[in-house]
Order: structure tokens, then C-alpha cells, then sequence
């Protein structure tokens, strides 16, 4: 009964997002009302609209231009006002910065042709095509095929894009110079954290990728290293200082590697794993902290940085780099240090009042104080603005109050 209830559930929405795609729908998704709707609004509209048009047809419109706000922050305002998407797809799909530097990695490495499995809305299949690869967009769900191929529609890529609808391991990628999976990493519960319980699992994933000419696997950034295979180079990738996804990636000249990426500038640090530097030494606060991106904290290239700015750590559990130097870089953030103060909320509510600082940020790192929390505590009040980190400085409960720093 369950599995009949899931086809009709399945075949509804379908149908509703068919009709999205058929010139009344689209004419009403692009009325202006539809596309600014606010929540205040939204009601009103409705009811305006389902005097002249189908009720089930206004409400899947709305839902759809609900969708495709969401989605500017992924897409950007001129693609997701063409897009179709689904609350999983927007959810789950490909930023399109990130895509779009995949995509020039596959270029790089040559790569004509693209297997791309587990497609979804076709975020990673738009941003391929665009950079003149031929993609096979694969997914086993009808909905999400019907929304990836209307994607490709709308955006003029349908003649660079077939999707096809199938289980993404029965699918012959032969014909294809590299395959890119990206399994599904949540289920009815929530987030996915082994990787073989992702769909499909990563072991299979890992063994298709084996038999392509090249091939990138889309992971989760919290991944065991242990759990990457050895002839794979490992990429942590951020966005605006966001870790947004890490790839496994097969056939490439750095093999065992860890590379970290930050976009949009594309600056990357990367090491193989047998020249990786060892965990740079402890030592005592200096005039600067520096904050490593999240990629290289992930992808284990602190010591990296810490070499570039001639650097220590304040503790050897904790990501934060000091230095007396400050040097430009574009892999951690820079803070001048003013105090060091063991913790104390009434110490620090003190230096602040002393300081006049009405804008306090609060960093944590190794702490199990909350920045809002402490916030709420310490009051801030004045004109000036600064930084406190919540942390351990050789192992010992630590603030350390400062701002950030400028270089010349």
C-alpha cells in the first residue's frame, strides 16, 4: 500500500509541474505579481489568480516562484528566474561558482564528454555545458529528470545535455571521457554521514570512477581521510569563506594529494600527501592571528599556511595560526591581537566598557561558550567595534581580543 501511495504521490506532482510548462503556466509564472510575491502578499495574488485559472494551477506557480527566489542565492537572479526547481533541488543542488569550477577542471583536463550521474535539477550538467562538454544527465526519479530536462530547455542547452531517466548504476559510461557522481547524501532522516550509506554508495561511486578515462566524486567536506582512496586527489572547496562540497578526482597528474580552493578568486594550496608538512609547533601568542579558510582547515594544510606567514599554533587541538609578522594571504584572515585574557565574562565586559565597543564580534574555536550568548552577557555599548576569539591558548580557557588587520 505504502509503495502505491508513493506512485500516486510521485504521478501528482508530475503532473503538477507538467503543467508549469505549458503556456498558461508559464505565462502566469511570468506576471510580475508571481515573481515579487511576498509572504505578506501571496494570499491576495491567489486569490486574484484562481478567479480566472485552475486552483492546483496558482498554487504550484506560487510554490515555483517561491522556489526560484530561494534559488538566486545558488543560481543567481538571470538563471533562477528561467529555472524549474524542487524544494530537494534547491536544497541539494550545486552552487553555481562551484560548478562552474568543476567545470573548468574537467576542460582542463581535456575532457569532451561528461556521464553525469545522480544529475538532480542539472546544476552541474548547465554549468558543463556551458563550458562546451557534452553531458548525459542521469537520474532515476521522473520528477527530477522532467525538471532537469526543462532546465536545459530554458537556458538553451538542451542541444549539449540529454537526461535520461534510469538507475545511475546500470548506466554504460563507456562512450563518455569522464564521469561525475553525486550521490544522494541525505535521507528521511536528515543528513547522510557514512559515505556507504550514500545512494549509491561511495565504494560504488569510487569503482565507476576507476573505469572512466577521469572522473570527479561529489562528498560530503566532513569525510574521513582515511576513508579517500590513494590514487585520488582530494579537493576542499569554500565559497566566500563557506566550505561548500569536496571531490574526489581520478586521472589527474596529483594523484594522493590535498588541494584546497577558495572561490571566487580560485586561489588554491595544495601538497601530496607524502610532502605534507608536519603539525607546525606550538608557541605563545604573537602580535597576529591568523584565521585559515575552512577549506584548508579541512583539507589538513594548516602547517602550509602556517610556513607562509612564519607561523605557530596557539594549541595544538586548535586551527588558529599566530605570528609576530603579518603577511598578506589569501588562505587565512589576518586580526591584529590586543589582549590576552584567560576567560572571564566579567573581565571582558570590563575591557570592552573600557574600550568603548558597541560592535563586538565574537569567534569561537575549541570553546563551548556561544557567541550570542556570551554577547547577551557582556552587553556591548560604544562607538568602536572589535573581536573577541573564545578559545584555548596551550590548553587553557582563553579570549583574545583584537581587530582586523591591514596590510599595506
Amino acid at each position: 500500500m505504502g509503495r502505491v501511495n508513493d506512485l500516486d504521490r510521485d504521478s501528482t506532482a508530475l503532473t503538477s509541474f507538467s503543467a508549469l510548462l505549458t503556456a498558461e503556466g508559464r505565462a502566469l509564472l511570468d506576471l510580475d505579481e508571481v515573481r515579487e510575491a511576498d509572504p505578506a502578499r501571496e494570499l491576495a495574488v491567489a486569490t486574484r489568480l484562481r478567479r480566472e485559472h485552475p486552483a492546483e494551477l496558482v498554487t504550484a506557480v506560487l510554490a515555483q516562484a517561491r522556489l526560484r527566489r530561494r534559488a538566486v542565492a545558488k543560481f543567481g537572479a538571470q538563471d533562477a528566474g528561467r529555472m524549474f526547481f524542487t524544494p530537494n533541488g534547491v536544497e541539494q543542488a550545486t552552487r553555481t561558482s562551484v560548478a562552474v569550477h568543476r567545470a573548468e577542471s574537467f576542460r582542463s583536463l581535456g575532457v569532451r564528454s561528461v556521464a553525469d550521474l545522480c544529475c538532480g535539477i542539472g546544476g552541474d550538467a548547465i554549468a558543463l555545458a556551458r563550458a562546451g562538454i557534452a553531458v548525459l544527465a542521469v537520474d532515476r526519479d521522473p520528477l527530477t529528470c522532467a525538471v532537469a530536462r526543462a532546465n536545459a530547455e530554458a537556458l538553451g542547452l538542451d542541444g549539449l545535455i540529454e537526461v535520461r531517466e534510469a538507475d545511475v548504476t546500470e548506466v554504460d559510461t563507456a562512450a563518455h571521457d569522464a564521469v561525475f557522481v553525486d550521490p544522494a547524501r541525505r535521507g528521511g532522516r536528515g543528513r547522510i554521514f557514512d559515505p556507504e550509506a550514500y545512494s549509491p554508495p561511495l565504494s560504488w561511486a569510487v569503482e565507476a570512477a576507476r573505469k572512466a578515462p577521469h572522473a570527479a566524486l561529489k562528498i560530503a567536506p566532513g569525510i574521513p581521510h582515511e576513508a579517500v582512496p590513494a590514487e585520488a586527489a582530494a579537493e576542499w572547496i569554500s565559497d566566500g569563506g563557506d566550505v561548500k562540497e569536496a571531490v574526489l578526482w581520478f586521472g589527474t597528474d596529483t594523484p594522493s594529494s590535498h588541494r584546497a580552493t577558495l572561490l571566487p578568486s580560485g586561489v588554491s594550496v595544495a601538497s601530496s600527501l607524502a610532502e605534507m608538512l608536519p603539525d607546525p609547533a606550538v608557541r605563545p601568542v604573537g602580535r597576529y592571528l591568523y584565521e585559515p579558510d575552512g577549506a584548508v582547515i579541512r583539507a589538513h594544510l594548516v602547517a602550509e599556511v602556517a610556513a607562509r606567514v612564519e607561523g605557530g599554533l596557539i594549541d595544538e587541538t586548535i586551527a588558529y595560526v599566530t605570528s609576530d609578522a603579518l603577511h598578506a594571504t589569501p588562505y587565512a584572515v589576518a586580526y591584529e591581537i590586543t589582549d590576552q585574557l584567560p576567560f572571564g565574562v566579567k573581565k571582558l565586559k570590563a575591557v570592552l566598557r573600557e574600550r568603548e565597543v558597541g560592535i563586538l564580534t565574537v569567534k569561537k574555536r575549541g570553546s563551548a561558550v556561544e557567541p550570542e550568548e556570551l554577547r547577551r552577557k557582556v552587553k556591548p555599548q560604544g562607538k568602536n567595534s572589535a573581536t573577541v576569539f573564545l578559545t584555548r591558548v596551550a590548553g587553557a580557557p582563553a579570549m583574545l581580543i583584537g581587530h582586523p588587520a591591514v596590510v599595506d
